[in-house]
């Protein structure tokens, strides 16, 4: 990893983010720890990889803490229950949690005008996936399966067309889209598992409509490798954004399952299909699901979502990174820019929680940063309002830092 490829560790301001765009590419290669997942594709389909840099979050051990500061702002800690990523397949199990899972996934079907050159109108369509993930008719999904729609047409499991169907929320900085079916209330809903315990190796199937035809198709495998970050563009290898923390599995996902469940073998979902490789055999890429829970919470609550962010720019940590950094730890969010702008927003949640250039935050109420996910992801957990407990390292020192979490419209 280059120095210079310093990425936002969290939806930053709106300010933050006009300034940052007038930068180089160069000196600014991703502008979230979640990655900037934007649309890639207006065709609904899997996105496709046009290059890969893989980047390994690996734990190192920490050195030179003194001391532990205490902190007495309440907590919003999260009890994820009982842990469905243990579960292994057994015979005839794919086949039940298939069964069970397919009621909550839905194909997408999206129409488009266009002008041609001549000055005619045209509509096209295309498709992809989602999850039902509240019973009222809340349905997750990719940004760039319905980006540039005039129209949304929603088809369930057993073949129930619904057309009023409203974009709700779309994700500025990461790949991700919350629909509405209106005036519905007992449809299947998914359940949702926790991404950030999920192990490389760990079997999981994968649902998706198909290129588009093949409504609700199955295909099994295992997680090939967490915190992976892709480059990816559409079939003319235009419109390239990266992704980032993503998991990588060989469960086959072809074009028109964007959008769709990566499913553990408890059932749960633990990452949403987003995009797939040309280049290589069995290569498929997922957003973690936590990452969207938070945003989810919000809309459930009050028929809207904010972003959450915490408002610092920060670098991945990883061995090369530590190394050149010359940081004490190995896995991590180090808050610091190359650029003449400061690493923490003015007037921003981390400011007013205390957080410093070159702080290195760890852990997120506990989960360590790096092993289970990036900075960003890690918050995207959370709504805006929340206050979480930043462990920090400053100066040799290891201390807890409270932060309450802002939000901005996210459409």
């Amino acid at each position: 990893m280059q120095e210079e490829n310093s990425q936002l560790s969290d939806a930053n301001t709106k300010k933050m983010a006009e300034e940052t765009s007038k930068q180089s590419a160069a000196k600014v290669a991703a502008k979230d720890a979640t990655q900037v997942a934007k649309p890639a594709s207006r065709n609904g389909a899997a996105i496709l990889i046009s290059s890969i840099a893989l980047i390994l979050g690996t734990v190192g051990m920490v050195s030179g803490l003194v001391a532990v500061g205490k902190v007495s702002t309440p907590i919003t800690f999260l009890s994820s229950g009982n842990d469905g990523n243990s579960a292994n397949f057994t015979e005839g199990s794919i086949a039940d949690i298939a069964d069970k899972v397919s009621k909550s996934v839905v194909s997408i079907v999206t129409s488009t005008q266009a002008t041609d050159f001549f000055g005619q109108n045209h509509e096209s369509s295309a498709a992809g996936t989602g999850i039902i993930v509240t019973s009222d008719g809340y349905i997750l999904t990719n940004k760039h399966v319905i980006n540039g729609a005039s129209r949304v047409s929603v088809i369930l499991d057993d073949g129930t067309t619904y057309e009023d169907v409203e974009v709700v929320a779309t994700d500025p900085l990461n790949d991700v889209a919350f629909l509405k079916i209106k005036d519905v209330s007992d449809l299947a809903q998914a359940t949702l598992g926790d991404s950030k315990t999920i192990n490389v190796g760990q079997q999981v199937i994968a649902i998706g409509n198909a290129l588009g035809e093949y409504q609700n198709t199955v295909t099994a495998g295992i997680i090939s490798g967490t915190g992976r970050s892709v480059t990816a563009s559409d079939g003319s290898g235009r419109n390239a954004e990266t992704l980032s923390d993503m998991i990588q599995t060989d469960a086959a996902i072809n074009s028109g399952n964007s959008g769709g469940p990566l499913v553990n073998a408890a059932g749960e979902v633990i990452g949403i299909n987003t995009a797939t490789s040309t280049s290589a055999e069995n290569m498929g890429f997922a957003i973690p699901i936590s990452s969207a829970k938070g945003m989810l919470k919000q809309l459930i609550e009050t028929g809207k979502a904010e972003r959450t962010y915490l408002g610092v720019y920060s670098v991945e940590i990883t061995p090369e990174a530590a190394k050149a950094y010359n940081l004490p730890v190995n896995s991590g969010a180090y808050v610091y820019s190359p650029s003449a702008y400061t690493a923490v927003s003015k007037d921003g949640p981390a400011a007013k929680a205390g957080i410093k250039d070159k702080d290195i935050i760890t852990a997120v109420n506990g989960t360590k940063v790096g092993s289970a996910g990036s900075l960003s992801s890690l918050i995207g957990e959370y709504k805006p309002g929340d206050t979480v407990q930043l462990t920090v390292i400053r100066e040799g020192n290891e201390i807890a830092i409270n932060a309450t979490l802002g939000g901005y419209p996210t459409k």
